[in-house]
């Protein structure tokens, strides 16, 4: 494969909700811990997100809403990130990541973004005139080494992922809870199929492992079918 193999993986609902609601104030990193019922066996997703690829890749807007821009300057990790973003990263964030990641990787349409004007050793900048997954996917796997990446993005960013099939396999925490409403973030959301012509587009997968965790969690392990 000429380009980075990628796992999608996510904390959601019963119903498949990656937010416990349409509002950015709203989080399930912030809120989970506060709900009984779920609180008590969240720690399961953590302690699996620390296996997870030394390559991560996320959105800028998913990092604005958990703070990054005004976080302290956090300690080194051997993680290398890959952010997609064109308006929610401040200075302050881009040098955030710099502090946290071995390599930072901004994928950005914005020939204005901030982090044009920031010099760090390990910040490097892919620009496009349009963004392309699968170009992004392929230099990083050529350029950086890149070979295998877990996405950790909002649905749709997702949703892009899955119908350029870009995403080879899904390892997916659910946990315990129901959140509802149409307009709250899904695993996946974008664009919707509109005609029987377009279902080639939709994602196949083969199940690999369903683990049963405590309190109620499960951790389902996908293989995508292209």
């Amino acid at each position: 494969m000429d380009r980075t193999i990628t796992t999608l993986f996510m904390l959601m609902s019963i119903d498949g909700k990656i937010s416990t609601g349409a509002s950015d104030h709203l989080d399930v990193d912030k809120d989970f811990p506060n709900i009984v019922g779920v609180k008590e066996g969240l720690h399961q997703y953590y302690e699996i997100e620390q296996t997870t690829d030394l390559w991560s890749l996320n959105s800028g807007r998913v990092q604005a809403k958990v703070g990054v821009n005004t976080k302290d300057m956090p300690n080194k990790t051997p993680v290398s990130f890959v952010i997609i973003d064109n308006k929610h990263l401040t200075e302050q964030g881009i040098h955030y990541f710099c502090a946290l990641s071995k390599q930072f990787v901004l994928v950005t349409t914005n020939k204005n973004h901030p982090a044009f004007e920031i010099e760090e050793d390990n910040l490097h900048i892919i620009y496009q005139n349009v963004l392309s997954l699968k170009d992004v996917l392929t230099k990083l796997k050529s350029e950086y080494s890149c070979e295998r990446i877990t996405i950790q993005t909002g649905g749709t960013l997702n949703g892009l992922f899955l119908r350029e099939k870009l995403i080879d396999y899904i390892d997916i925490v659910v946990a315990p809870v129901l959140i509802g409403g149409k307009d709250t973030s899904t695993l996946v959301d974008g664009k919707s199929l509109l005609s029987e012509s377009e279902l080639s587009q939709l994602g196949v997968l083969k199940l690999q492992e369903c683990i049963v965790l405590d309190n109620s969690y499960l951790r389902l392990r996908y293989k995508m079918i292209h």
